[in-house]
């Protein structure tokens, strides 16, 4: 049964065209009261027990578990930014002279600076992926993993146009090579199903504040077995055994909690944004990543037609998602002519070059994307 649309669950005024939450979500109402609860705690610090450090998150990592596909939830950790993250995964990463990160062209820089700074530590080499049209981005990241391969970082998708990346055989491909796969979900995870057991990622690191409808400064990891030993960027007094006693806190503990909890930011209890996150996942495990795809895609599938007959360029269905697409734009289109053009019309939408990245979801409907090509239609 196909997803209803959700609009009356947010804040937009139907004079806005919000095409996207790529960049930024909205907020949906239980987000919104829920932030508000929290808020109402700070507000009477006296009500805030003990437990309020602890309990609030332990739910928030299993429903992150649950999204996807993580038996233990003692492998998330909740963190800042994918930056984060990141440095996280290559604080524990130890290369020889010549091996090769992989990576996608024109990656996103928080995936990109950490791995930089990895490579010149230890005289390794960034090798970047791209494709000239006509090839296949599977054949040509598959093709780049040799044995000089020590990782391979890129997200699930092209996060600027949505093209698919075949994530299942680059890590059957990596393991045979014997590199750590390290995947940024940012731009799928919540909108797109995605299971760590059938992929099995060394780690996969996620912005919080996109499909995961949480506060802008909220992300989320899984670790996996490598990462169980590690370094975390932060020592603080959460994550070390026995920490739940606050009469005990100087009786130091040289040991952390379980698996990827040593990785947990400082102050990960934080009251406000942990109920705002809990009930954003609650939310999207209620409508499932797979409802969510469907219905992007039945939404925009008329305007993907109408958009290639003004000569614009959009991939096939099977090589890019739904919920996020890129439209390369006929060469004579002034860009700047455009951008103003749809501003003045509150049409929202990321511009990526020659691209417009559009990203849609619940809160859309078909008639969202009649404003977009009309005045699309005016600068062809």
């Amino acid at each position: 049964m196909s997803l209803p649309n959700q609009k009356h669950l947010f804040d937009l005024p139907e004079d806005i065209t919000y095409l996207n939450i790529a960049s930024q979500s909205p907020a949906f109402k239980a987000i919104y009261e829920a932030g508000l609860e929290g808020l109402k705690q700070k507000n009477r610090p006296y009500t805030i027990k003990g437990s309020d450090y602890f309990e609030p998150v332990v739910t928030l990592k299993k429903l992150f578990a649950k999204l996807i596909d993580v038996s233990d939830y003692n492998r998330i950790a909740t963190i800042p930014s994918v930056s984060y993250g990141i440095a996280t995964v290559t604080n524990n990463i130890v290369l020889q002279e010549g091996d090769e990160i992989l990576v996608i062209e024109e990656q996103f820089p928080s995936n990109y600076y950490s791995w930089k700074n990895l490579a010149d530590t230890y005289n390794a080499t960034i090798k970047t992926v791209g494709k000239k049209e006509g090839e296949l981005w599977d054949n040509n990241i598959l093709n780049a993993i040799t044995d000089k391969t020590a990782v391979v970082t890129l997200g699930n998708i092209h996060w600027s146009n949505g093209s698919l990346f075949d994530v299942k055989a680059i890590s059957k491909k990596a393991k045979q090579h014997k590199a750590l796969l390290i995947i940024d979900g940012s731009q799928t995870i919540g909108a797109l199903p995605f299971s760590v057991k059938e992929i099995q990622p060394d780690a996969l690191i996620c912005a919080g504040y996109k499909w995961l409808f949480g506060p802008y400064g909220c992300a989320y990891a899984y670790y996996g077995a490598y990462f169980d030993n590690g370094k975390p960027l932060e020592e603080n007094w959460s994550n070390r055994l026995g920490s739940e006693n606050f009469a005990g806190l100087t009786n130091y503990q040289s040991e952390y909690k379980p698996l990827a909890n040593r990785y947990q930011v400082g102050e990960s209890g934080n009251f406000i944004y942990v109920k705002m996150q809990i009930a954003a996942l609650q939310q999207i495990l209620e409508w499932t990543p797979k409802g969510i795809q469907e219905y992007c895609k039945n939404i925009s599938a008329e305007a993907v037609k109408e958009l290639r007959v003004l000569g614009c360029k959009i991939a096939d269905d099977d090589q890019r998602t739904h919920h996020l697409f890129g439209i390369e734009l006929p060469k004579n289109i002034h860009l700047d002519a455009l951008k103003k053009d749809l501003a003045s019309n509150n049409i929202f939408v990321s511009f990526r070059g020659n691209y417009i990245r559009i990203s849609c979801h619940l809160f859309n409907t078909a008639e969202d994307f009649k404003p977009l090509i009309k005045n699309l239609s005016n600068h062809v």
